[in-house]
């Protein structure tokens, strides 16, 4: 295909796509003229002297140029045309004035944008509408300087999450595309993310913003949260709207919604349409199905997951374009747990194994009243014979459930109250789990009539919107307990959460850290609720040792992906072809080439996977192709196109894995393979014979039906039979009734408990030698209250004389020998408090800080202050304030030697400018003083 031809046929018709009409010149400019050389034009010899035409220049509203497109054959690179085109460029510039044209190169298939002076060229999967435009030249002219920008630290005010924004800002400066942040499940990642966005748009670095997430329940969250921190900007979908608006800035969407909607060749959106796409939840079984969203949209964009660094897989840190393990910006549970004050609430985990889990359900484990009971019911005790694995599988005991639920009530945590347990989630195997630990609530505590305990899942149209199960559970003090299968498991924002109870293995470690994080978030004082007064930690009741998996297994099970159904069924009607190619079979080759070809045009063409295989899917489109088959054409057919069929998803897939199955059985048959055609047939047979007659649109093949369940059938088959089949049969699987397959036995056998234990996991807890002498000073004091005058009158507010307050160090010293101020000191962390503050601080009169409490915060103010301090500064910063935690005080010179020196040669000369280090000096001076 010429040049000429690329643009009729195909450039032109992608330019309208994008909503530019060609004919009409005050919208594009083809063979713009541009004048190079004046003087050459003026003395020129030919026409074109001095000359060069732009193949196509888009126009603004007011008439001036706004792009250049420039066009190669389609049959050539389209790089061929990146230098011609960047000169065309500059050329209108130097020619017109005003605002450089942005810059396209294309070969009609290959489409490439070159933002020129900003970014290098990236291919894209369409040309920009005249508003893309308009809104890139926009964000060009009014681009502010990040690396000064203040951070609205209302919305993220901590000091890891400034670090997070400012590491993006100075990527985002350094015209980086991609940015991943790794941060901890409680420590505010949509808060952070919402503070980018802020920055970013008040800078003009981004007007329009996708949040993406993989469940309806998370993007109400999330569009909750944009809502309370940015008011005052607009948000795609309001209540009830299912049809995208252009209107707004900020959009949340799920990936299967925003997929339909690139796809949709009617109403698909421009490449071009956002600035940032900000991906919740990145790891790769996300990017496994969803890749093509983010490789359609022209944006930058940010992944954010809670994984920890260390098993986040090769293909995340690709795609976002960092060094494995090394992601833009990495905040992890342990340091938001080991932080000063705490930024997240630690666990303890006690796991609790039954006998049955253990030794299995058979004659040896039963209970001698139980196999009585068994035998009166006439049932042979020897045939029940079930690993411990096989719960909630193969056997249901419900004697199992009931005593994972007593166990539970009596070792949860508890509310104020003491009797009820605090907001708990139970992750259950299966629906019908849930259910049955739901009946188990019910019948043993009947007094709480049905509202301790709710099973919570997605299919449940009553658990979503306000008054619904979920919303119930988060606002209401009951139902306390939520029974969840998937739905509860991960991105749910309940700071109440104190219990979590695994009655499933997990196998997944990602998942597995997903759902200890439900319970990682501490309460917000302001916000706090009757029913959870105070959270110091959370306990997860292990009843499948999934704690010990994972010490043996920190990767957890990796789990094998499965060729789609679209691309078995291409690939077996390939080998059907390639075998009949071998037996010279014409007739059967000419209907399969007729099947490939009707198969290849149901590709999804707005896919850009499809658009990115254009130029190859070009040589199929050739009649010519297909003449004569050579071994070439059928590896290409196998390594090109079969795997393309993996974007089909809008099939009905019942239809075609019926097709699947008689192309198998009928490459059985042409291979002559008569044990694999009966094993397919028997397979068929049944598939057919659980068709519902009784469905009228069914009924209307009874006899094809009944015929096709016959020997006979079977034995005189032929081509034609087995296309009648398909035809005739595989529309109607979608009615095809599965047979009810035996559930698991079901029994109720009294089980015992048989491991309970504490488990060590997770972050280090206080010294306990230090844990206990605090509780052995405040127990004693709050005891020597009632008969000690000084202590009353300090009670009372009234303040002590200094000689009193030696006679009192002397009395309680007298009652026990180690209450000193300097054990005080050390073990309230206070290094210059008083013997009386201390005494106020355990009567519970004043809040006395820890030194590492009034430093972190100090710290934490400093930075939040100051917003606009870079990374490096920031990483200084945090290891000055380490270096004071640790050390206890700070010299000048301890800022121009090591640790210092490993951040910048000069120490803190090298990072800060002169009046900055004044500032810092006044500030360590006055926090070490204090």
């Amino acid at each position: 295909m010429n040049e000429a031809k690329t643009r009729k046929e195909i450039i032109d018709h992608r330019l309208k796509q994008a909503g530019w009409n060609v004919g009409d010149r005050t919208q594009v400019a083809e063979e713009f003229d541009i004048i190079v050389d004046s003087n050459l034009v003026q003395e020129a010899a030919t026409p074109y002297a001095g000359h060069q035409y732009s193949d196509y220049v888009l126009l603004g509203i007011d008439g001036k140029p706004l792009a250049v497109v420039e066009a190669k054959k389609s049959s050539v690179d389209a790089n061929v045309g990146k230098e011609q085109a960047k000169q065309y460029c500059f050329n209108i510039q130097k020619q017109l004035g005003g605002e450089l044209p942005f810059c396209f190169y294309t070969n009609g298939h290959d489409i490439y944008f070159w933002d020129l002076d900003n970014y290098p060229p990236k291919k894209v999967y369409g040309f920009p509408t005249r508003d893309d435009l308009e809104r890139y030249a926009y964000i060009r002219k009014g681009r502010k300087s990040l690396s000064g920008e203040f951070i609205n630290t209302k919305i993220a005010g901590r000091d890891y999450q400034i670090g997070a924004i400012r590491a993006v800002m100075e990527a985002v400066e350094k015209r980086k595309r991609r940015f991943l942040l790794v941060m901890a499940t409680g420590t505010g990642k949509t808060r952070t993310c919402i503070a980018l966005v802020d920055a970013l748009m008040r800078t003009s670095w981004a007007e329009r913003v996708l949040f993406l997430v993989d469940r309806i329940a998370l993007r109400d969250q999330t569009l909750d949260a944009f809502k309370e921190h940015l008011p005052n900007e607009p948000r795609w979908p309001k209540q009830g709207e299912k049809e995208i608006e252009k209107d707004r800035r900020i959009y949340v969407s799920t990936y299967p919604t925003i997929l339909n909607v690139i796809r949709n060749e009617d109403k698909s959106l421009s490449p071009h349409f956002f600035d940032l796409i900000v991906v919740d939840e990145s790891h790769r079984s996300i990017y496994n199905t969803y890749q093509e969203v983010l490789d359609y949209f022209n944006t930058i964009t940010l992944g954010l997951t809670a994984t920890p660094t260390d098993v986040i897989d090769h293909n995340t840190f690709q795609l976002f374009e960092t060094e494995d393990g090394v992601p833009t910006y990495a905040y992890s549970y342990d340091e938001a747990v080991n932080h000063i004050p705490p930024y997240l609430s630690d666990f303890q985990v006690m796991k609790i194994k039954t006998k049955f889990q253990i030794e299995g359900i058979n004659k040896r484990t039963i209970a001698l009243e139980d196999q009585k009971t068994l035998i009166l019911e006439g049932k042979e005790i020897e045939e029940i014979n079930y690993e411990g694995t096989e719960l909630e599988k193969k056997v249901i005991n419900k004697g199992t459930n009931a005593l994972i639920v007593r166990e539970f009530m009596e070792e949860c945590i508890k509310d104020a109250n003491g009797v009820l347990p605090g907001k708990t989630i139970f992750f259950c195997a299966t629906k019908a789990h849930a259910r049955r630990m739901e009946e188990i609530f019910d019948s043993l505590y009947p007094e709480y009539k049905g509202e301790l305990a709710k099973v919570i899942v997605s299919e449940d149209p009553r658990v979503y919107g306000k008054g619904g199960l979920l919303d119930q559970f988060t606002n209401n003090d009951m139902p306390r307990i939520a029974l969840s299968v998937d739905m509860l498991d991960t991105g749910i924002d309940i700071r109440e959460l104190v219990n979590l109870v695994f009655a499933k293995p997990v196998y997944s470690y990602t998942k597995f850290w997903q759902m200890i994080g439900r319970g990682t978030r501490l309460l917000e004082p302001e916000k706090i609720k009757p029913w959870c007064t105070e959270k110091d930690s959370f306990l997860i009741l292990d009843c499948w040792d999934n704690f010990e998996y994972f010490k043996l297994n920190p990767r957890g099970k990796e789990v094998k992906s499965q060729i789609p159904l679209p691309v078995r069924l291409f690939g077996v009607r390939l080998d059907k072809l390639e075998k009949a190619i071998e037996l010279s079979e014409t007739e059967i080759i000419s209907n399969e080439i007729i099947k490939l070809r009707k198969q290849i045009d149901t590709l999804p063409q707005n896919s850009i996977v499809i658009l990115d295989a254009k130029h190859e899917l070009q040589r199929v489109e050739d009649d010519n192709f297909w003449t004569l088959l050579t071994n070439d054409k059928i590896e290409f057919l196998k390594g090109i196109v079969k795997p393309l069929f993996r974007t089909v998803s809008d099939s009905d897939f019942k239809a075609m894995r019926f097709e699947k199955d008689i192309v198998e059985v009928s490459l059985a048959k042409l291979c002559d393979e008569k044990e694999k055609f009966e094993t397919l047939k028997d397979s068929i047979i049944e598939e057919i014979s659980e068709l519902p007659l009784s469905v009228n649109i069914v009924a209307k093949q009874e006899e094809l039906i009944r015929k096709s369940q016959t020997n006979h059938f079977w034995s005189i088959i032929s081509e034609e039979t087995f296309e009648e089949l398909i035809q005739k049969i595989s529309p109607l699987m979608r009615f095809r009734e599965a047979i009810v397959t035996l559930g698991p036995s079901k029994y109720n056998f009294k089980d015992l408990v048989s491991e309970k234990e504490y488990v060590e996991f997770g972050p280090q807890h206080e010294a306990l030698s230090i844990a206990k002498y605090r509780e052995l000073v405040e127990l004693k004091v709050n005891e020597l209250v009632s008969s000690n005058p000084l202590l009353q009158k300090i009670k009372e507010g009234k303040e002590i004389s200094a000689t009193e307050a030696e006679k009192l160090a002397e009395e309680l010293h007298d009652e026990h020998p180690h209450i000193t101020i300097d054990l005080l000191r050390r073990v309230y962390n206070h290094r210059k408090a008083q013997y009386v503050q201390f005494i106020k601080h355990i009567l519970g009169i004043e809040i006395l800080e820890s030194f590492p409490e009034t430093v972190s915060k100090a710290f934490e103010d400093f930075v939040a202050e100051h917003s606009y301090l870079s990374s490096r500064q920031l990483q200084f910063m945090d290891l000055l304030r380490n270096f004071i935690l640790e050390k206890g005080e700070l010299q000048k010179r301890n800022l121009i030697e090591s640790p210092f020196t490993l951040i910048h040669p000069q120490g803190i000369r090298g990072i800060f400018s002169p009046s900055e280090i004044e500032e810092i000096l006044v500030f360590t001076e006055k926090l070490i003083a204090a």
